[in-house]
């Protein structure tokens, strides 16, 4: 089971890259990333989305739903592929390092993200 999810996560993370990007949606600036996390563990993201793309993205969307979020009810960031990061060991992320509110997937999707500073 756990390297279905693996294949799946990571089938599904390069079909999120590929993605194209949907032009006409308004560009917002991005959060300034905070320096702790205060409502679980610094996760390490392949990819994030705001909740407008990933609205606008069908497999994104798909996942969502099949983890029970509303895209309407998300607030902050869309992390995808997402792992733990260990801070304290000096831990570092290659992608883009966030907090995120749920990680309840196992790194599939993590919703509520916000960026964070390593």
């Amino acid at each position: 089971m756990q390297y279905k999810l693996a294949l799946v996560s990571a089938a599904l993370a390069t079909f999120a890259l590929a993605a194209p990007q949907d032009a006409t949606a308004p560009a917002t600036a991005p959060a300034p990333p905070a320096k702790t996390c205060t409502t679980g563990s610094v996760q390490c993201c392949q990819s994030t989305q705001t909740a407008s793309e990933a609205a606008a993205d069908p497999i994104t969307k798909s996942l969502l739903g099949l983890v029970g979020v509303t895209v309407g009810d998300i607030t902050g960031l869309v992390g995808l592929t997402c792992s733990g990061v260990n801070v304290a060991g000096g831990g570092t992320c290659d992608a883009q390092a966030v907090c995120c509110k749920d990680n309840s997937t196992g790194g599939l999707i993590s919703v509520g993200c916000a960026p964070v500073t390593l």
